[in-house]
């Protein structure tokens, strides 16, 4: 009798065990969606506020208490944008120089990630070590030997001295050697057996592989360069080559009593629409880029 007992009072203690462990589980579960919930909104509010003030007059964007429901929607924003400055030059600048720099950076990148991760030369990792140490080095540092070495070129106030320094990334190189070095030799080994060249593996076995971290750096980079302001701001005068951020920032030194928020407002938002229209098409990569990458390979 007092060993059914015993057996009673063990079945309940795992019972409440069991019970008190799957509370403090939903418990926590509960605290992780809290914390994400609150970082979401505080990531979304100022996108929110920016397309709310899109919409704004100009007397309701400087109003006390703030509103984030405008009260009355003014689309015309969007329209007045265009008519106070051409827009449609710094949207296609910068689409032009975002776009010629991207694709030349996954080039760049990849022909010198496969080099150094597949071929084998002495002091290739030597060579590797040297290149990535360029990271190190500040964009404050190189900024005067730049605009004088592009002062020499005659590319100053030129949309070419906005692509040309930007079509190699020691950052982009290290990401696709990292990856690279994930795919298996054989198929390089195999591509040789049947005759390929060294080039020709890198165009049609090792690019077909690296879609993932390819869209992975696209993304990065074509959003660095669509949203640089230093480099164009020093680089650039005429109104014909600003690149959108120079064109919101031209919003404000038209101003001469209250800046339009609405209208840059307004302009962001167009600003923003390419990206997120990369980001959702190269979503599948770029999620794909994260999952594989650290997975080990050989070299």
């Amino acid at each position: 009798m007092s060993g059914a007992l015993s057996l009673g009072d063990k079945g309940q203690r795992r019972t409440r065990f069991q019970m008190g462990q799957k509370m403090r589980t939903q418990l926590g579960d509960l605290a992780t969606w809290a914390v994400l919930l609150l970082g979401s909104v505080i990531m979304v509010l100022p996108f929110f506020w920016m397309v709310s003030g899109s919409v704004k007059s100009l007397a309701e964007i400087y109003a006390y208490p703030p509103t984030f429901i405008p009260q009355a929607v003014q689309l015309e924003n969007y329209v007045e944008v265009w008519r106070r400055l051409p827009f449609h030059l710094f949207f296609l600048n910068s689409f032009f120089v975002s776009t010629t720099v991207t694709v030349g950076v996954l080039f760049t990148s990849s022909l010198a990630g496969y080099s150094f991760s597949r071929l084998h030369y002495p002091g290739r990792d030597t060579i590797f070590l040297f290149y990535l140490s360029t990271m190190m080095v500040p964009f404050a540092v190189t900024l005067i030997p730049m605009y004088a070495l592009m002062g020499m070129l005659h590319w100053v106030d030129t949309l070419t001295a906005l692509i040309v320094p930007g079509l190699f990334s020691a950052w982009g190189t290290f990401l696709n050697r990292s990856f690279m070095m994930t795919i298996p030799r054989e198929l390089e080994d195999a591509a040789l057996i049947d005759g390929c060249s060294y080039f020709r593996i890198y165009w049609s076995v090792i690019l077909p592989l690296s879609k993932p971290v390819l869209a992975t750096l696209a993304i990065f980079e074509f959003m660095g360069v669509w949203n640089d302001f230093l480099w164009p701001l020093i680089m650039i005068s005429s109104m014909k080559n600003k690149t959108l951020p120079l064109g919101l920032a031209a919003f404000q030194a038209m101003a001469a009593v209250k800046t339009p928020w609405h209208l840059i407002m307004a302009a962001s938002v167009m600003s923003v629409i390419p990206i997120l229209v990369l980001f959702i098409v190269g979503q599948k990569y770029y999620v794909q880029g994260i999952v594989t990458t650290g997975l080990k390979g050989v070299a």
